[in-house]
């Protein structure tokens, strides 16, 4: 891992003021029914990242789902209009397109690459302030995080104490190297210093079939687990030190018609062992939509074996 301290600071903010330029403000008009069937446009805001010198922006699906109207405002204060080219909710990620070209594209990393405690910075556009893109630091707390928001379960999430307000969601967060490695997605309210982002190669996988197809599918479990390891199984007084212990399951989810309960310690999927969160996501990942998968369980003392339909992520 790279130190700030072997960094000269011009350099880092040379580097800070080039991935600036890729990133964009996002607004957007949304159209509510409230009672009595009236129509209110609701304004909203957000952050992107260019990706693509040909107009090509990486935000939040969150961000411009359900937009009436998408205006997208590059570093220099040129305002153009978007549209939406496809989505993905798995990753709460969506690819918005402009019509003009040799624009400034962020350089993508490597988030396999990712340690705790690596330097990042965390740039946006918070709150909506006129002046461009802000810039906060801070660290990478963990990894591999999976959350439970407003809009469902996100998985496989880089936790980070970078400051991330509202307004920063689908802004980048960046290495020393001005390298996008996650783009910011949440907060937890009333928490300080607990940030979370997508990390950029799940963003990777869905960018190019969003925009062949303008739709990411992904087949999907729906639990929420921590990976099993022995300061765990101490501290939990669990009878085994590897798997996937399920702390929720999703209403109406593939686990839970299959039987899946919360306690439950998931060991094998079809016949692949499972040792953490991270196997269980990566053999999910590899299957289809539709695909039938043996799950093996811990339960009161024995393994159990059930049996699940992978169903796309509603």
């Amino acid at each position: 891992m790279k130190n700030l301290s072997s960094f000269d600071e011009k350099v880092v903010l040379d580097i800070l003021e080039k991935v600036s330029k890729s990133v964009v403000n996002i607004s957007t008009i949304k159209i509510v029914h409230h009672m009595f069937y009236q129509a209110v446009p609701i304004e909203g805001m957000g952050s992107g990242t260019i990706i693509d010198p040909k107009g090509y922006v990486l935000t939040n699906n969150h961000v411009v789902g359900g937009a009436e109207k998408i205006g997208v405002t590059l570093w220099n204060g040129e305002i153009l209009e978007g549209r939406l080219v496809g989505s993905c909710a798995v990753h709460d990620t969506a690819v918005v397109k402009v019509d003009k070209k040799d624009l400034s594209a962020a350089e993508l990393g490597d988030s396999d690459k990712l340690r705790v405690g690596q330097r990042v910075y965390a740039i946006g556009n918070p709150f909506g302030l006129a002046g461009g893109p802000t810039v906060t630091s801070g660290v990478i707390s963990a990894v591999n995080r999976t959350i439970e928001s407003q809009r469902g379960l996100i998985e496989n999430l880089v936790q980070t104490d970078a400051a991330i307000n509202p307004g920063n969601s689908g802004g980048p967060l960046v290495d020393l190297e001005g390298k996008v490695v996650a783009i910011n997605t949440a907060i937890i309210p009333f928490a300080q210093g607990i940030g979370f982002a997508i990390p950029i190669n799940s963003a990777k996988k869905c960018t190019g079939e969003m925009i062949r197809t303008g739709i990411f599918t992904r087949p999907w479990l729906g639990i929420v687990g921590l990976s099993i390891t022995e300061e765990l199984a101490r501290y939990y007084d669990l009878p085994l030190d590897r798997g996937v212990l399920v702390t929720k399951v999703a209403d109406d989810s593939p686990a839970e018609r299959a039987g899946i309960v919360s306690g439950d310690m998931i060991l094998r999927l079809d016949r692949g062992a499972i040792y953490s969160i991270e196997d269980l996501l990566s053999e999910i990942h590899n299957r289809k939509i539709g695909d039938r998968v043996i799950i093996t369980v811990y339960r009161r003392g024995r393994e159990q074996t059930l049996e699940a339909t992978l169903s796309q992520m509603p």
